[in-house]
């Protein structure tokens, strides 16, 4: 519980980071709300690159820690950085000089088009901030300093509400154009912030510095292994959120009022599941500890508790979802259309997130603890690429179905993953101690 609660809190509050903007603008204008939401789908997109690599240091910091070896995590944090910061680049220069190209993936709507871009243009700065803070809070999070993680993000979260309440609110009310503007701003402001708390604390009190990598023997080994563990995940990621983008530029295509409906409906969905992913990642945490440390049977026991504890809690999100339908209602301003939509989509939540809380801890926490990343790669591009994309575009340009028909053929995803899941947990190939006896020189 010390590791699973401060990071189940800080899903929430990178959840609500996002969500943040998109509900507030709703409050002003449905067109800002999904113009936003929209070009939150490049930010979802690098957020699945620093996935991927915080995934890939955090199974190696996890089982280096159980063996106690720090001077190994140490190196593992200048990786992460260096590859995180590259990637930031790139996408910070795309997002930066080409926003309006962006934006018509997803949409013809000329007003989404224009709202979108200003705010993608300016957003792009964040990313620049957030690849390094990314990396140093996951590493810290696997040496079982969740507590501190949690606390940073804490006040990056309510900075960026407090920034966002005076802009939409009390300088630019009534105006989506300025508020757009001013909520990106208040997103970097917020992020740059967060990075400045993780040098601070890496400087003063961190167990371990941002340093440059350096070359020797040990450090390609590692570079290696990092490879060798990150790599599949990354690819999970990016197929599974690749995925999750080509839905999302298919709803766009079909109706602004779909695309305001789902926008609301990933925010509820993500807020939902925040204490399942906490159970992923806290119980990846110690699993990669004991193994580690040799202790396997230890491991195996985590894993049955996890999975337990993933099933109550998965049934408590989707009875959450339809315990705050009403003040959902309530605090967004949708059209009657919208709202039909939105309804029913909430419902349809509500049996995904169970599912949902499975399959995420058991492929991305315990299967990844153990070292057994490839088949979150292997499954997300068979079920994702080979049936739900399909079944999404014949559903909306073929056979032309209700909307809310189309996101039930949508959310199919984790229900089709769900025994093959179980299958691959009952195998036990995840029981793997993947660390290496480093002899430091110099």
């Amino acid at each position: 519980m010390t590791l699973v609660i401060p990071i189940a809190l800080q899903n929430l509050i990178s959840a609500t980071v996002v969500s943040a903007d998109i509900v507030m603008l709703g409050m002003i204008s449905q067109s800002a709300m999904s113009a936003v939401s929209l070009a939150g789908q490049i930010t979802f997109v690098l957020t699945l690159f620093y996935m991927g690599l915080s995934t890939g240091a955090g199974i190696l910091t996890a089982q280096y820690w159980g063996k106690k070896d720090q001077q190994t995590i140490q190196r593992i944090l200048s990786i992460a950085c260096l590859f995180s910061f590259i990637i930031s680049v790139l996408f910070f220069s795309v997002s930066f000089l080409y926003p309006e190209r962006l934006m018509r993936i997803f949409t013809d709507d000329g007003d989404l088009i224009m709202y979108g871009a200003r705010f993608l243009q300016l957003n792009a700065f964040s990313y620049l901030a957030m690849g390094i803070s990314q990396m140093y809070l996951s590493v810290i999070r696997s040496m079982e300093n969740a507590k501190l993680s949690a606390w940073i993000s804490a006040v990056c979260l309510i900075l960026n509400i407090i920034f966002n309440a005076i802009c939409i609110f009390v300088f630019f009310p009534g105006e989506p154009e300025l508020a757009i503007t001013a909520v990106a701003l208040a997103t970097v402001t917020a992020r740059f912030i967060e990075l400045g708390c993780c040098l601070v604390h890496s400087f003063t009190r961190g167990p371990i510095h941002f340093r440059i990598p350096v070359r020797d023997s040990i450090q390609r080994k590692l570079l290696r292994d990092f490879f060798k563990y990150t790599l599949p995940v990354l690819g999970n990621y990016i197929v599974w959120g690749g995925a999750l983008t080509a839905t999302a530029a298919i709803i766009g295509h079909v109706s602004a009022d779909m695309v305001a409906a789902n926008s609301v409906a990933s925010v509820v969905k993500n807020l939902a599941v925040v204490l399942c992913g906490g159970i992923a990642s806290g119980g990846a945490v110690l699993i990669g500890k004991y193994l580690g440390n040799g202790q396997i049977e230890k491991a195996k026991q985590a894993g049955k508790k996890m999975n337990l504890y993933a099933l109550i809690f998965g049934v408590l999100a989707g009875l959450t979802i339809l315990m705050i339908k009403p003040l959902v209602f309530y605090m967004v301003n949708l059209n009657v259309i919208a709202q039909n939509q939105l309804n029913g989509m909430l419902y349809i939540c509500a049996y995904y997130c169970i599912a949902k809380s499975f399959n995420s801890t058991t492929i991305a926490g315990i299967f990844t603890a153990g070292g057994d990343s490839k088949f979150g790669f292997w499954c997300d591009t068979v079920v994702m690429w080979g049936i739900i994309l399909p079944l999404a575009y014949l559903s909306a340009f073929v056979w032309q179905v209700s909307p809310l028909m189309l996101y039930f053929v949508i959310s199919l995803d984790e229900i089709i993953k769900l025994p093959v899941a179980y299958i691959r947990y009952r195998q036990y190939k995840w029981l793997n101690n993947i660390t290496r006896d480093f002899a430091e020189v110099g």
